[in-house]
């Protein structure tokens, strides 16, 4: 029988993924302390993960489709682990700098091998719950990484917060390995691989969509706690006022899977969009803690509905080249929250927080219109006769 839910070391590994990409933004000043430098070149070892993290997945994604999933998986996992270990050893900022480019760069694997490997293992008619398990344990690793990372490093040391999700990764490789490789379709070279996924309509389209997505909710997002902090709010307190994000994550992928047997993927894709822009008109009408809580609970309501339901289509969209479709998918949303945030910035800079967060709310809604109406089209079109 086919599985209708991920395979429980994948969710673990997308746990770990989450809690090392997320978890040095908390603890940066103590970096900079502990290895004497200034704030803004400790800030390097976090932007080159990023970059590395969110240029390499299209790389991955062909390399699955090709080798497997799980050989993909397995060796980025082991590799991981080997530069996570160096980078809590790191004698000097140019070492760990170096070791967390490559860290993040086999993280980059998990997330979308993982996905890909659920949207070849789970039939159509259930992949949007697999799904939202696997996001689940997503929001797990962001909010553990963003309450608890920061802590470690104060009581025990910075380094241990790179050590621990290393040795957790290693332990994941070798569980991971015990699991099937899926079928999947045969794949040509690397030009005829790209032009696969980059020739199919429907690709680009959920691409540029995601692309929205990411700007929209991510990319805007980071803001909130400077936002509180411009507002007199301690820096502390408007960081874990913003973690709820990932406990609205948890709790609302919960919701998708049972309304996901009811509702279709397009409505599902209305209910976050419009989480989304409530989210960000409540923040633009009032902004203080409490309202900050409430738009980041809305903001992982928007997440869990639209993106696990985009999320879903993405693994349909180009089932011979799922790897890479999965991969590119994972880039655009990458890609637009760092072109929001790159482009939010001036505002921010002047304080124009209120415009910020309104021209996300007016954003949100003809995304999650168009989103939905081309979701139904395309439902419409490819549902058999």
């Amino acid at each position: 029988m086919p599985s209708t839910r991920p395979p429980l070391v994948l969710s673990a590994a997308t746990l770990i993924a989450n809690f090392d990409r997320f978890a040095v933004t908390p603890m940066l000043v103590l970096l900079a302390l502990g290895m004497q430098v200034p704030l803004a070149s400790a800030v390097a070892a976090a932007s080159g993960y990023f970059l590395a993290y969110g240029l390499t997945q299209p790389l991955w994604g062909m390399l699955s489709d090709r080798f497997g999933r799980i050989v993909v998986m397995r060796g980025t996992l082991f590799a991981a682990a080997a530069a996570g270990l160096v980078s809590a050893l790191a004698p000097n900022l140019a070492a760990l700098i170096a070791a967390r480019v490559i860290t993040g760069a086999c993280v980059g694997a998990i997330v979308p091998a993982s996905l890909t490997y659920v949207g070849d293992t789970v039939p159509p008619e259930q992949r949007q719950g697999a799904l939202s398990d696997l996001m689940a344990a997503s929001a797990m690793g962001t909010a553990l990484a963003t309450a608890v990372g920061g802590v470690l490093a104060s009581f025990l040391d910075w380094r241990a917060v790179f050590a621990l999700p290393a040795l957790c990764a290693a332990l994941c490789a070798i569980v991971i390995g015990k699991l099937p490789e899926p079928e999947r379709a045969q794949v040509s070279g690397v030009r005829e691989h790209l032009a696969l996924v980059l020739t199919n309509r429907w690709a680009l389209l959920v691409f540029g969509l995601v692309f929205v997505e990411g700007a929209v909710l991510l990319g805007i997002m980071t803001f909130l706690p400077s936002a509180l902090v411009h507002h007199g709010v301690d820096v502390a307190v408007a960081g874990l006022a913003t973690a709820t994000y990932g406990i609205g994550v948890w709790l609302f992928s919960r919701l998708v899977k049972a309304l996901g047997r009811r509702l279709a993927v397009w409505q599902l894709i209305a209910i976050g969009g419009t989480s989304m822009a409530l989210g960000y008109l409540v923040v633009a009408l009032r902004t203080d803690i409490a309202s900050v809580v409430i738009t980041a609970l809305l903001l992982g309501g928007g997440w869990s509905f639209m993106h696990s339901s985009l999320q879903t289509w993405a693994t349909s969209v180009v089932p011979e080249a799922r790897g890479l479709a999965v991969s590119l998918f994972a880039s655009a949303l990458f890609l637009g929250s760092a072109a929001a945030s790159a482009a939010a910035g001036y505002a921010a800079d002047r304080g124009e927080y209120t415009t910020l967060f309104t021209i996300a709310a007016a954003t949100a809604i003809p995304l999650l219109i168009t989103a939905s109406a081309c979701r139904y089209r395309y439902q419409s079109r490819t549902a058999p006769v």
